[in-house]
């Protein structure tokens, strides 16, 4: 039977970025968010090859795509003879800083460990998700989430709870590579990176965090280099949201209101931006979300 399963996007609460690594990464403390926006993905078996087809004519579906590495990946690991027609329905805006991409590449480890019968746990695919990619380890947990390191050191936190939020993506390609590299973020000291860590971290596991002003260290650069979004956060701000704050590296601007009716009037204001794509969605928490995906806890 095809398994057909819903594939989240996630918002960034919180994103530091610490330090330049010697292998030209950088080390990063990021408060991770499930939303309601999705794309939802099909599985069948077939006897061949893994096959890939999208309704977003953009989306490459050859071994670029990340859900074909993770369709290799595990087929090599389980040495599955088997193969799998995937069809994904697009919702997510592609590199608007919401991570579709790193989520369907998880949901693609879950969906084909249950379309195989493998017998393998959450805990047993976070290293093929690891070495897919920094965001994809979330996706196997959902909810409200601190990351480390590259993002893939993951820690429970107090989950964060929003009915009402909207997400504004306008139509800008950000580069994540560039994105780092006009940061210039200097490579620090061990002592300097752990201070800055215990500060985040009691920032985030704080009760007030989610009541206070959130930071995303790539906003100045973005929105100096696209004003587009910039203007898109303002925009946000002046119709009366109670927090705005960019994704990622954008190009995506979430806004958390604190009444429906506030943004209701805010989606209507919105309709004017023809460029700007806008969704109205909802924190997914934990429990929802492995719900959602049939994971067992």
């Amino acid at each position: 039977m095809p398994v057909t399963l819903p594939s989240f996007a996630k918002v960034n609460l919180h994103l530091r970025v610490l330090g330049k690594r010697e292998d030209g990464y950088h080390d990063i403390f990021t408060v991770f968010q499930t939303v309601s926006l999705h794309d939802t993905i099909t599985f069948e078996e077939s006897a061949g090859e893994i096959v890939l087809e999208c309704d977003e004519p953009n989306v490459p579906t050859d071994i670029r795509n990340l859900v074909v590495k993770a369709s290799n990946r595990i087929r090599d690991r389980y040495q599955v003879s088997k193969g799998a027609y995937i069809r994904i329905e697009k919702r997510i805006p592609m590199g608007g800083g919401l991570g579709g991409g790193s989520s369907n590449a998880a949901v693609a480890l879950i969906g084909l460990t249950r379309l195989w019968g493998l017998n393998a746990s959450v805990e047993d695919l976070e290293p093929i998700a690891a070495d897919l990619g920094a965001d994809v380890p979330f996706f196997l947990h959902g909810g409200t989430m601190i990351g480390e390191g590259l993002g893939t050191s993951l820690d429970q936190i107090a989950e964060f709870g929003a009915e009402n939020m909207i997400i504004v993506t306008p139509d800008v390609h950000v580069s994540t590579a560039a994105a780092y590299e006009a940061l210039r973020a200097e490579s620090l000291t061990n002592a300097e990176a752990n201070r800055i860590l215990r500060v985040c971290r009691s920032e985030a596991e704080s009760p007030d965090f989610l009541h206070s002003a959130l930071r995303n260290d790539f906003e100045t650069i973005v929105f100096a280099a696209f004003p587009e979004i910039g203007r898109a956060k303002q925009q946000l701000v002046d119709l009366g949201a109670r927090q705005v704050l960019m994704s990622g590296s954008g190009s995506s601007v979430f806004a958390i209101f604190d009444k429906e009716e506030t943004r209701q009037t805010a989606l209507k204001a919105l309709d004017n931006e023809v460029n700007w794509r806008k969704f109205a969605v909802a924190a997914v928490s934990r429990e929802k979300y492995r719900g959602a995906l049939e994971i067992a806890f």
